[in-house]
């Protein structure tokens, strides 16, 4: 038993790993281009490998992992040697006993396994750290995956991520770098991600959404959940019979409709992203398997992302861009999705990273054309110019970039430019559609009647205004109240000064003079006189030191 309290253990761990990479600087803070000499050769300087931090993550845990996991797809953030380090990692842990598994399983669902199913290996088909996953056979023959949660897991990763958010707001309160590379955004993307994968009855609505949104889709496949059999910590779900896509042998692919295939799988995701706003945010080759029907199975559900109506919009423009590499319309509207100060950013730099960067990708094929990698770039060309990127870039650039790996390994010279440019433009006029028949257009419409209502009143009134000659613009530039205080304070002031320079001139002459009644030795009158213009002149200086820099606050 640790006589240690529990979070503090959890902030000691942290820090023991921290220190031990904090000098490492793995973020190259001062790059260019992540593809540069320059990068790989600084790749081979630090303290510790890729394999070692792949390891020590390991070793902190399941929240870690996924940590690791996230950071793989980070090329803004991290070298291409660790990101190719992260990219394998996995988090295959030891098994569970089959004890805990059946207690859970009775625990949630209600009753026993022997009971629910024909037949259940207690021997698991695959063991995470988060959960593991048992092959099992309905009582009606179907054959089904069961997966169930870790004990404990759920409190142990609750722990680690309120210690890193908490770190990540210190961290951008009081480090530039933290700041540019928005670290707690990070932190909060992690803990969205661990929180959703930890419901799995929100996994098992997933399934039937986006089973639902490709059925148009042939060559795609979403399995679907049991739903009597699930619960928060039980995913019971159709079996996927097949292998990962990336472990096909050439003579398999060989077999394979691939062009059929990758078709469907870039369209599935760019209707996912810009019609639905609702996507499978984890499309790397394992969670995408080739079934025994020849189709690609996109698996674990846990982590979606969603993009807003707004989003969805801005995408489809930076698709349409990207697909004719039009890198100045592409830096245009990254700019109006972006947020920045004027006087701080560098613009025009940052514009001129992002038209290089996409002239660097035209022509190519699929096997050297990687669109996420260039968009997950584009964060840090904006981190480094003092822009914010909205987070859903980044999710997108996620996943795209997990595309690029599965369709250059199934079609190496596939055109996914065409593609992407032809179907993004097929998806517009679905859009334009989408929108006629839903309440946007409806809005639109009473929108434009409102202002056909109001036009006439508002053009005849603006038409009498110049006709009479009292047509009025109103702009917001100086406030010429506050200005003439302001202008009249300081005016008062100085007259205040000369006045107190005079009395003091004038006491200082008035010394020379003999009188009767004195002060000190001095001439009385004189005394005074001096006393009140020091005072008069202490008052000033209290009133311009404290008193002009508390209002200034104030306002």
């Amino acid at each position: 038993m640790s006589l240690i309290p529990p979070k503090l253990e959890h902030y000691i761990r942290f820090f023991i790993f921290i220190n031990k990479y904090w000098d490492a600087d793995l973020v190259d803070k001062e790059g260019d281009d992540l593809e540069d000499e320059h990068e790989e050769r600084m790749a081979g300087d630090f303290n510790h490998s890729p394999e070692e931090l792949v390891e020590d993550l390991k070793n902190m845990g399941p929240t870690y992992i996924k940590l690791g996991q996230l950071l793989s797809t980070r090329p803004d953030l991290l070298p291409p040697s660790f990101i190719h380090a992260l990219s394998s990692l996995q988090d295959d842990v030891e098994a569970f006993a089959y004890r805990e598994v059946a207690e859970i399983f009775k625990a949630q669902i209600g009753q026993r396994i022997s009971k629910a199913f024909k037949y259940f290996d207690s021997k698991p088909l695959a063991s995470a750290s988060i959960g593991q996953v048992h092959i099992a056979v309905l009582h009606s023959g179907k054959k089904v995956a069961v997966k169930i949660q870790r004990p404990g897991v759920r409190k142990r990763i609750m722990e680690d991520l309120e210690v890193l958010v908490n770190l990540a707001k210190q961290a951008e309160y009081y480090n530039e770098n933290a700041r540019k590379f928005s670290i707690y955004e990070l932190v909060e993307e992690l803990q969205y991600i661990l929180l959703q994968e930890l419901d799995y009855q929100r996994e098992a609505q997933n399934l039937r959404t986006l089973n639902e949104n490709l059925k148009e889709f042939h060559h795609l496949y979403v399995p679907l959940p049991i739903s009597d059999f699930c619960s928060d910590r039980v995913l019971t779900m159709e079996f996927v019979d097949g292998q990962k896509v990336t472990s096909l042998s050439p003579l398999a692919l060989m077999d394979l409709p691939v062009n059929a295939l990758v078709d469907d799988f870039v369209k599935g995701y760019l209707k996912q992203i810009i019609i639905d706003g609702f996507a499978h945010a984890d499309p790397h080759p394992g969670n995408i398997n080739i079934n025994s029907k020849g189709q690609l199975a996109i698996m674990d559900l846990g982590m979606v992302a969603k993009f807003s109506y707004s989003i969805q919009e801005v995408i489809l423009k930076l698709m349409m861009a990207l697909g004719n590499y039009d890198g100045d319309k592409t830096g245009n509207i990254l700019l109006e999705m972006s947020s920045y100060d004027d006087k701080k950013a560098h613009v025009d730099q940052f514009k001129k990273r992002v038209v290089r960067k996409i002239q660097q990708s035209e022509n190519t094929k699929a096997k050297d054309l990687q669109t996420g990698r260039t968009l997950l770039e584009m964060n840090k060309f904006a981190a480094l110019n003092g822009i914010v990127l909205p987070v859903e870039l980044s999710i997108l650039g996620k996943i795209l970039l997990n595309m690029d790996q599965i369709v250059a390994f199934l079609a190496p010279n596939y055109d996914l430019h065409q593609t992407v440019k032809n179907y993004v433009e097929e998806l517009m006029q679905q859009r334009m559609v989408h929108q006629m028949q839903s309440g946007h257009f409806l809005q639109s419409v009473l929108e434009l009647k409102e202002l056909a209502e109001k036009l006439p009143y508002r053009l005849n009134k603006i038409t009498e205004n110049l006709a009479d000659n009292t047509f009025r613009i109103k702009v917001d530039a100086i406030d010429e109240t506050r200005f003439a205080i302001a202008f009249q304070k300081v005016a008062n002031r100085i007259t205040i000064g000369l006045i107190i320079a005079a009395l003091i001139l004038g006491a200082a002459l008035m010394m020379r003079i003999p009188t009767s009644w004195t002060l000190g030795g001095y001439p009385g009158f004189a005394i005074l006189l001096f006393l009140f213009a020091a005072s008069i002149g202490l008052y000033l200086v209290y009133l311009i030191l404290f008193k002009d820099e508390s209002d200034s606050r104030n306002e």
